[in-house]
């Protein structure tokens, strides 16, 4: 008898799991992003060495010019908070494509000028507006959407961007102002932003769920829809963070990092070294290597904020830095010698450490708005180095040394590190009340 054979259906085949790629694509998305804020670090690279020039050329004081400055500071705290709101209504790409192609425009349209007033314009203005819109708040904002775990270090990486554009652009702009003049460094800035451009639009993501991802060290979530009314959420965050003690305590803080970096050291050094009969190439030069040390500084804070107390961490950040600056005016002489080369090293050191603790008490105290919260926190950043940029040239003219406006910074760097062990930990996941 012939045997009949069951014929059965074949065997499902097993569910395929999703293949994780043995690179997280947050780290891409980071790497473009590090990238984008050193192509557009040369914009924050040129004002210290525009002062001579311009005073030279148009005879404008340096008061006159620390004011474009300061305009130009201040758009670019103001701008973040906006920017991070425009960045969740309209993605990162869009709001940073934009804003690199303004900071071109406002950068070549300098060659032209003839009066103060269109400096203010272009320089402060429209430079301001673009170089706010890609500040800081664009790290925080990458930070939290990409990662979960690590982000005190991816903090610290993409902080140390600006550093090491400053790094590349400080002595090619200060060769092509000695040698060729300083339109020729306003159209490398110019050109410099544009090429950033195409890896923005090409390579960089809004979110992770974009590419069917997880954030690194997270869970998958899906993306959130566009949050309308952009200017409405930035201004209604502001008020709900400015019933909290933290908030005023973080904005006090980073104004003085500020008015200590950005308005004072970045702006005022070139000319203050040059005074003493340093050369241009060589204070440059220092700059560039503050920028070297600000790298290793920066990520070393990202690292330690991933493990000890930030406001324990800014403290001592804003004590060391305020000791350096009192020592300063006894170190400037016509050549470099080594207690300057110790200064520069040490302060590089110091220069942005602050903000991976600043951005993390953010998050810690306010969660989902931390982002916004921090660009109104690096306003006030903003707006202190916008009054030392405006004070220090004005101290300048009427005293013909800068020696009360370091002496001035120094005292209030040791008011920040008292200001930063006030901050008290959080209660709760959401905001704290006011004055805890």
């Amino acid at each position: 008898m012939a045997q009949t054979t069951e014929h059965r259906p074949p065997a499902p085949a097993p569910a395929r799991t999703p293949r994780t790629p043995r690179v997280h694509r947050a780290w891409s998305v980071a790497a473009v992003t590090f990238v984008t804020i050193i192509g557009a670090a040369a914009f924050a690279s040129l004002p210290g060495l525009l002062i001579e020039p311009l005073h030279t050329e148009f005879d404008w004081s340096r008061g006159t010019i620390g004011f474009a400055v300061s305009v130009n500071l201040a758009l670019y705290g103001l701008t973040a908070p906006f920017a991070a709101a425009l960045m969740d209504r309209f993605g990162i790409r869009r709001v940073v494509a934009v804003a690199l192609t303004v900071i071109a425009l406002g950068s070549v349209l300098t060659v032209w000028m003839t009066a103060a007033w269109q400096l203010v314009l272009f320089w402060g203005v429209l430079v301001g507006l673009g170089s706010g819109s890609m500040a800081l708040a664009f790290a925080a904002t990458v930070t939290n959407r990409w990662f979960t775990a690590r982000r005190g270090l991816v903090t610290g990486i993409l902080t140390a961007a600006g550093a090491s554009g400053q790094l590349v652009f400080l002595p090619l702009l200060s060769w092509l102002v000695e040698h060729h003049g300083w339109r020729p460094a306003a159209v490398t800035v110019a050109l410099s932003a544009l090429a950033v451009v195409p890896f923005v639009w090409l390579l960089l993501r809004d979110h992770p769920a974009d590419v069917g991802l997880a954030p690194y060290g997270g869970e998958y979530a899906e993306k959130p829809a566009p949050v309308t009314g952009a200017a409405r959420r930035a201004v209604t965050v502001l008020l709900k963070a400015a019933r909290t003690g933290p908030f005023w305590l973080l904005a006090g803080t980073f104004a003085i990092c500020g008015a200590s970096t950005n308005g004072l050291v970045k702006t005022h050094f070139v000319p203050a070294a040059h005074d003493h009969g340093m050369p241009v190439t060589a204070a440059a030069g220092l700059l560039a290597v503050i920028g070297v040390f600000d790298v290793v500084g920066t990520i070393a804070s990202g690292w330690f904020t991933d493990r000890f107390e930030a406001r324990r961490l800014l403290a001592v950040y804003y004590a060391l830095r305020g000791v350096s600056l009192l020592f300063l005016p006894l170190l400037l002489a016509p050549a470099v010698h080594p207690p300057m080369i110790f200064f520069i090293v040490f302060y590089g050191l110091d220069w942005v450490a602050t903000v991976p603790p600043t951005i993390a008490l953010c998050r810690e105290h306010y969660g989902e708005d931390s982002a916004i919260v921090f660009g109104w926190v690096l306003a006030s950043h903003q707006v202190g180095a916008a009054v030392v940029a405006f004070a220090g040239g004005v101290a300048r003219d009427v005293f013909g040394a800068y020696d009360v406006v370091w002496y001035a910074s120094g005292a209030l760097c040791a008011a920040a590190a008292l200001m930063a062990l006030v901050i008290r930990r959080p209660r709760t996941n959401g905001l704290v009340t006011a004055g805890a």
